[in-house]
């Protein structure tokens, strides 16, 4: 009986410890997912309504909206929230114009990342971007007050209490790892590819 089940073990690992390719080539199609599908929701109003304390607050893409940092905090919508005069306030801020420019850059990310399967350099350049696109989104954790809980009285709040958008920041971390490992797959196979001869 123990032998037995030591066989099956044996043979479960083998089984995981195949799964390699499989497991890089999920990860293509998982970045194809998420950043196309997060890309195309830049579109939507109540998406680039959201990404605003964000941006407003990053040294690095502030640049992108028309009015000062604090202002946004009187023109805050809930998702899904018809208000006229807070979206003309955003429409004037370019709140919607540059959530555009941003899905689209984030849905090419994506692409490119997913063509890796094909077109292995096109693939390193998806991966380069989409390590650079994660770090970038990990430094919000620095600029924006709003992704840690703020104090309204009880006691818990500030680090490292995440809030909502604290903990939709976190999960990048898992895919600036997956980002990570393609891109060193990527190098090893271009590499052993230059080493063949064949470029």
């Amino acid at each position: 009986m123990k032998t037995k089940i030591c066989a099956l073990y044996d043979q479960a690992l083998r089984l995981a410890s195949s799964l390699d390719r499989f497991g890089l080539g999920l990860l293509r199609v998982a970045i194809l997912i998420i950043f196309v599908w997060i890309g195309g929701l830049k579109f939507w109003n109540y998406e680039a309504e959201g990404i605003v304390p964000f941006v407003a607050n990053s040294p690095f893409m502030s640049f992108f909206y028309q009015n000062d940092a604090p202002e946004y905090k009187q023109y805050k919508l809930k998702e899904g929230e018809l208000d006229p005069v807070k979206q003309a306030w955003h429409q004037q801020n370019n709140t919607y114009g540059f959530s555009h420019g941003l899905g689209l850059l984030i849905m090419s990310i994506g692409i490119l990342t997913f063509l890796g399967f094909f077109w292995k350099h096109v693939g390193l350049i998806g991966e380069l971007l989409a390590v650079v696109m994660t770090l970038g989104t990990l430094s919000f954790l620095v600029t924006t007050p709003e992704v840690w809980v703020p104090d309204l009285g009880s006691g818990e709040s500030g680090f490292p209490l995440l809030s909502g958008a604290g903990r939709l920041v976190i999960k990048d971390t898992a895919i600036l790892a997956g980002a990570v490992i393609l891109l060193s797959d990527t190098a090893r196979i271009l590499r052993q590819r230059r080493a063949a001869g064949k470029s």
